[in-house]
């Protein structure tokens, strides 16, 4: 196949020709178990940056986004992260480091992060691989932001993220589940897309350490995996990265990993997906977009690919 066989709406967004993506206030749940201590932080200041530009996806509840995902430093259950990461995670001091094909090197401390650009709120959909889904209003700017500050040399063709390696904070590095540091990587393209978010809160608020405080990415129209948290350091090189699910299980976790409902995870289905926070266990489930709903914007990077060997 050329490309995917069905190009996926951007649902009700309007505008995506425009910087970034859709900015709504976000609606704060009362927050269970430790995610509750959370919410007490105070908010981004100053907050981020609004827009006309909405996604209409309801957002997913703050005790659901901070109590139940995958970050397997802490621990491969859902509930891990939110257990183990707010009382071992110390997110001051931090540095992330941008280096490799670059005429500027430099590191970066998280306050310096926050300063670079104006933070945008932009209301993201996100598709675990998993087969289950949700809404998140994410804080941050463009990546391009940050990668260009390094001046890219010629050469560079991809970029890699490496994410924080400690075990004495991150109790799950003792698993043999993959293979640490935690690393993942996007095309230069990519990477530069307007839509690729260096991303420092949630929800109005500083990023949790559960998810992936005080520094991650996301690039809403690929899997969730490929969203490094944490990340410490930043590398433009010639040679595509290696990645750590594509390391583990390359048949099944492909270096590009963009949300597909025509490729099926050897597992199970991709076709369909499960919002939570809104959909039971029993309730039927939502079909999944191609690209994630965001081809319209994105789908030009992959023009001629074959996607179903370049999953």
């Amino acid at each position: 196949m050329g490309r995917m066989a069905a190009v996926g709406t951007v649902g009700a967004l309007a505008g995506l020709g425009t910087l970034g993506q859709g900015l709504i206030a976000p609606a704060l749940a009362s927050s269970k178990s430790q995610g509750a201590s959370q919410k007490a932080e105070a908010d981004l200041s100053p907050p981020p940056q609004k827009s006309s530009h909405v996604l209409m996806d309801r957002p997913t509840d703050w005790s659901d986004a901070t109590t139940y995902n995958n970050f397997y430093e802490f621990g491969t259950q859902k509930s891990d992260p939110v257990r183990h990461a707010p009382g071992r995670l110390k997110l001051r001091p931090w540095t992330l480091t941008v280096d490799g094909l670059v005429g500027k090197p430099k590191t970066y401390s998280v306050d310096d992060l926050f300063q670079l650009a104006t933070l945008e709120e932009r209301v993201y959909r996100m598709r675990c691989v998993e087969g289950w889904s949700m809404v998140i209003p994410w804080a941050g700017y463009s990546l391009s932001h940050l990668i260009s500050r390094a001046q890219p040399l010629g050469s560079a063709k991809y970029v890699e993220f490496t994410t924080l390696n400690d075990a004495q904070m991150m109790p799950g590095l003792s698993s043999r589940v993959l293979e640490w540091p935690y690393r993942e990587g996007l095309r230069m393209d990519e990477a530069m897309h307007s839509l690729t978010l260096l991303t420092l809160g949630m929800y109005g608020k500083p990023l949790p350490a559960q998810n992936g405080g005080p520094v991650r990415f996301v690039v809403p129209w690929k899997y969730g995996f490929k969203s490094a948290k944490s990340i410490v350091r930043i590398r433009l090189t010639e040679t595509q990265p290696v990645c750590s699910w594509h390391l583990s299980a390359p048949h099944e976790y492909g270096f590009y990993s963009n949300v597909n409902p025509s490729v099926a995870h050897r597992r199970w289905s991709q076709a369909t997906e499960r919002r939570i926070g809104e959909d039971s266990l029993f309730a039927a489930r939502r079909p999944t977009l191609p690209f994630n709903g965001y081809a319209e914007a994105v789908e030009s990077l992959y023009r001629g690919m074959d996607l179903r060997r370049n999953f």
